[in-house]
């Protein structure tokens, strides 16, 4: 077991590598400066265009598809709000130092960009079938915008294999642990009650999960908001000498604290992205797939609202964490 863990901490050393940190962020600048920086440009208007969506009952005026806009957005957000956020962030901070939040805003920043080009692309490429289903993603757009069948197929397998394992592992496990060290729940008792509450929502199909996270996804955001900023406010004072000590600790090529393993600048940068990616996953392409069944028109209107959820994942509950 032990050579197997050496054989995957091997695998992911290269993988996060420095040049998967060039190609994650630049690819993110080259969207930005593509799109003149949409992140920027148009980010009142993506906050207004998704309460709009959240209040329109009109379905009809919204365009072809299976749930609104902003369910759509909230079935984003279901993916990426979640342990990245919490756990990401603590092992960011254990292993690139304190001054690792600074490239997880950057990672943020840059990825809104990202994740407007992969909605954007979701909608234009998707595919009706004959009994009126959308379905989008990057399997689509590759291989009907790029013409890459094979690329698209692969996407298609590790892309299923990376949803059972970081959407559906790595989930259900922190929330089994957690459940058997507080309460004494049984690991399987976990397993069990998480497996019948899903298929009470995916035998529904699109619709019945575009209500469900509608409705679960902000009260969720909500409380871990609410319950991160009672924190912050007990401890007020203390909030711009932590904002000064991320700064500091991001560009001085040293730990902030004895005992991190991260003691360098490159090593800030590495975990910084890398976990900022699992938390926001843009650039992952999986956003994609849900905006794609989004009840639209417009492509570039859907990607607006699209990179709002990075917005909110890294920028706001990342940095509640971070504090």
């Amino acid at each position: 077991m032990e050579s197997f863990f050496d054989l995957i901490s091997a695998i992911n050393s290269i993988i996060w590598g420095p040049w998967m940190m060039v190609l994650v962020l630049g690819t993110g600048l080259w969207l930005s400066i593509g799109t003149g920086f949409i992140q920027f440009r148009k980010f009142v208007l993506a906050i207004f265009l998704t309460f709009k969506s959240a209040v329109h009952k009109d379905t009809e005026e919204l365009g072809p598809g299976e749930i609104t806009p902003f369910q759509a957005l909230m079935m984003a957000l279901s993916a990426t709000v979640g342990n990245g956020n919490i756990a990401g962030v603590a092992t960011a901070i254990a292993l690139g130092g304190i001054g690792a939040p600074i490239w997880m805003w950057v990672t943020g920043l840059v990825g809104m960009a990202t994740k407007y080009a992969e909605a954007f692309l979701g909608v234009k490429y998707r595919r009706q079938f004959p009994d009126g289903t959308l379905a989008g993603g990057p399997m689509y757009f590759l291989e009907h915008g790029l013409r890459a069948k094979r690329l698209a197929w692969l996407f298609a397998l590790f892309g299923s294999i990376t949803a059972l394992v970081i959407g559906d592992m790595v989930q259900a496990n922190s929330a089994a642990l957690v459940l058997k060290t507080q309460l004494q729940v049984p690991l399987f008792v976990t397993g069990l009650l998480l497996a019948l509450l899903t298929y009470a929502v995916i035998i529904g199909g699109i619709k019945r999960v575009g209500h469900v996270v509608q409705f679960l996804v902000p009260i969720m955001c909500s409380i871990y908001l609410a319950g991160g900023l009672v924190l912050i406010f007990i401890y007020i004072a203390d909030i711009p000498a932590a904002f000064a000590l991320i700064f500091e600790s991001a560009f001085s090529g040293q730990a902030a604290v004895g005992g991190f393993a991260g003691a360098s600048m490159a090593q800030a940068i590495r975990f910084g992205v890398a976990r900022g990616i699992f938390s926001n996953e843009a650039g992952l392409g999986t956003a994609s797939i849900a905006h794609g069944a989004a009840m639209s028109r417009d492509p570039a209107r859907q990607g607006t609202i699209a990179m709002l959820g990075v917005f909110v994942d890294t920028l706001l509950v990342n940095t509640i964490t971070t504090l």
